[in-house]
């Protein structure tokens, strides 16, 4: 009996193995591809930052103007860094949950080439003055079929991975990444063609635009976190997930409220007066999935403080979760039509909802992801302990700085704004302080994602000390056996001692 369950336990490190090998070079692309765009994001935030508080900084120079430079960084952030983040854990994920090989990498990582030409085009395009002013959306309008063909590339695999995989459980994680994998194109082909192919009203126009950001937030970039919190919190700690009843109401919850937000950008419009407010109501209620999720997450999580405290994969993904929360309040907070919207729907408030969704959220559970992933997929142990928590402080210190300075300058704006017997300039002034410490908190955020880029870049070139079994950071934390019958690896955190399995 013991030896039929070991030779099972071969078997599945094997197919583990074989997974992990067929999937290293577009995993490791896309995310040492993305880390690039990120610090390349983060240095044109610090311009259009220290623009707002200095406009004549850099002001010789027609490329780096404000209404140039800051569609570009949030452009990089979203294409650059988010999506092919989102790309390497869907990939990777859907493969070891599905129990595939993968069979295209190739194709996969021309796709991905493809992709990142397409960030760049567009990138030229807008600091040359040739966006199409329309937030998320600036990119020339010759680039979103280019992504369209790109996405369809990468995920397509994902696909057929998951209809070809053996029969039995499927997994939460599968849930929300077949639902993002579905949802991206509906909303990426339905709003591309009816702003560049079948334009209409201006004013609509704008109500489209608003749909899209909401809809990428919480359709796609939400969807993806999740699968992958759900994946790590039960296979680090090797217990199962809290509540999968939990888990299906959360799921269904944002597949319901999701795609109705959006249209409270608009208050005040001249457009169907209920518009406004079902949207503001769809945000505010993203509060119930979004508790569901970090309950179901956290008590899954911190039911093993041990592994916690050495695990930088759950260390990230825990802070991530964390934002998760704070952007279900800020959905709350930011959407009161009676109170602060008003206040907010113009002002620096928006910018900070945008940026503790896609960095205070999104982008620490890809962090948590990239250091579960990465050693794995090489073979190899991460450098650096020091680096890693280098990482760690410096975003989390500088990101709830940008976030929470841009919440509140931006309501401190929206009262100025409000005082229309006051000059323009009271509003200004008010946001003035807010826009150095934002400035400030981007400087240290880039100076870690520094080092994680040359981090990532060296473990993609297997500088990284061999090792045939994951490691922690240190050695008295324990594990069980994973959860659903999957593998209970636990997490390679860096140099130190090297766990059984």
């Amino acid at each position: 009996m013991s030896s039929a369950i070991q030779n099972s336990s071969d078997q599945d490190a094997l197919l583990r193995a074989g997974i992990d090998r067929s999937l290293r070079h577009p995993v490791m692309f896309f995310m040492t591809s993305g880390a690039a765009w990120l610090a390349v994001s983060i240095v044109l935030g610090i311009i259009a930052s220290a623009k707002v508080h200095s406009p004549g900084f850099m002001s010789g120079c027609a490329w780096l103007d404000y209404g140039r430079v800051f569609p570009s960084h949030i452009n990089a952030l979203i294409y650059g860094w988010g999506f092919q983040a989102a790309f390497a854990v869907i990939i990777w994920l859907m493969a070891r949950l599905s129990r595939k090989e993968c069979t295209s990498a190739g194709i996969i990582l021309t796709a991905g080439h493809i992709w990142n030409l397409g960030v760049s085009l567009g990138l030229v395009g807008i600091l040359s003055g040739n966006g199409t002013g329309m937030p998320w959306m600036e990119f020339p309008s010759f680039v979103w079929p280019v992504f369209l063909v790109s996405y369809t590339a990468i995920v397509i695999g994902s696909f057929i991975q998951f209809r070809v995989r053996p029969e039995g459980h499927v997994y939460i994680s599968q849930w929300y990444l077949l639902a993002a994998m579905v949802w991206f194109p509906w909303v990426f082909i339905t709003a591309n063609t009816l702003l560049h192919c079948i334009p209409g009203h201006p004013l609509m126009a704008a109500g489209i635009n608003a749909w899209y950001r909401s809809a990428l937030v919480f359709l796609f970039f939400t969807p993806v976190a999740l699968a992958a919190a759900y994946y790590l919190a039960p296979k680090v700690t090797g217990r199962p997930v809290f509540s999968y009843s939990l888990a299906k109401l959360g799921f269904w919850s944002l597949a319901i409220i999701g795609p109705w937000a959006g249209m409270q950008k608009l208050m005040g419009a001249p457009i169907p007066f209920f518009l406004p407010y079902v949207g503001a109501a769809a945000t505010v209620l993203f509060f119930v999935p979004a508790v569901c999720a970090a309950v179901n997450i956290l008590r899954t999580t911190l039911s093993s403080p041990a592994v916690v405290a050495s695990s930088p994969s759950l260390r990230f993904m825990i802070t991530g979760i964390g934002g998760l929360i704070l952007l279900g309040l800020a959905a709350v907070w930011l959407n009161l039509p009676g109170s602060t919207l008003p206040l907010t729907q113009f002002s620096l408030s928006g910018y900070g909802f945008e940026i503790l969704a896609i960095y205070g959220f999104f982008s620490f559970v890809m962090f948590g992801s990239v250091y579960f992933i990465v050693p794995r997929v090489t073979g190899r142990e991460w450098l650096s302990r020091r680096l890693i928590k280098i990482h760690f402080l410096f975003s989390v210190y500088g990101i709830i700085t940008v976030a929470a300075v841009a919440l509140f300058g931006g309501l401190q704006q929206g009262i100025g704004q409000e005082e229309w017997q006051q000059p323009w300039q009271g509003a200004a002034t008010r946001a003035y302080p807010y826009a150095v410490a934002t400035t400030i908190a981007w400087c240290f955020i880039l100076f870690s994602n520094v080092f994680f880029f040359i981090h990532l870049a060296l473990m993609w070139l297997r500088l990284g000390r061999r090792s045939l079994h994951p490691t922690l950071l240190v050695s008295d934390a324990h594990h069980g056996p994973g959860p659903h019958g999957e593998e209970g690896d636990i997490d390679n955190a860096g140099p130190g001692h090297a766990a059984a399995h």
